[in-house]
């Protein structure tokens, strides 16, 4: 009788570790069967990194493109200090996205930060990579706001 209660008694205080260390970790608890591996078009986390020139690229094509058509002459003509900032801080069974940050200078000669994700399977028809982005500063129509803080984890 002892012995089954002192079982059930550290049973309870393991499953009540578990649930406060994912709690201060900030992830929540996923089962395994319900990872974004385990979907029917499963989804691995193999994303570029944060400084792979495709994902640099794709922000200053979608910058450059954008102003130019909506703003005026700004241009983004390079980046320095690209760090991550996280990769999969949602959960196991969300989305697999990278999240960074860096500094774009523009053709003006100004320094923005800049806060991008690196999303899978969210490109043209679910196929490949995307990125989601915001030029602090810049983001005019306040997609993001307050400052770009939409745009981080």
């Amino acid at each position: 009788m002892r012995r089954a209660l002192l079982r059930t008694a550290l049973a309870s205080l393991a499953a009540l570790t578990a649930v406060v260390s994912a709690e201060a970790s900030g992830r929540r608890q996923v089962h395994p069967a319900d990872a974004a591996e385990n979907r029917i078009i499963a989804m691995y986390g193999n994303l570029p990194a944060c400084e792979d020139p495709a994902v640099l690229g794709e922000i200053t094509s979608w910058f450059n493109s954008r102003e130019e058509k909506f703003w005026g002459p700004l241009r983004a003509v390079a980046y320095d200090k690209i760090k991550p900032i996280g990769f999969r801080p949602l959960g196991d069974d969300f989305i697999p996205r990278r999240f960074c940050t860096g500094r774009v200078a523009l053709n003006d000669g100004t320094l923005h930060r800049v806060d991008y994700s690196v999303r899978e399977n969210l490109g043209l028809f679910g196929y490949g990579w995307n990125v989601n982005w915001c030029v602090s500063g810049l983001d005019r129509h306040r997609s993001y706001a307050p400052d770009c803080k939409m745009a981080r984890p």
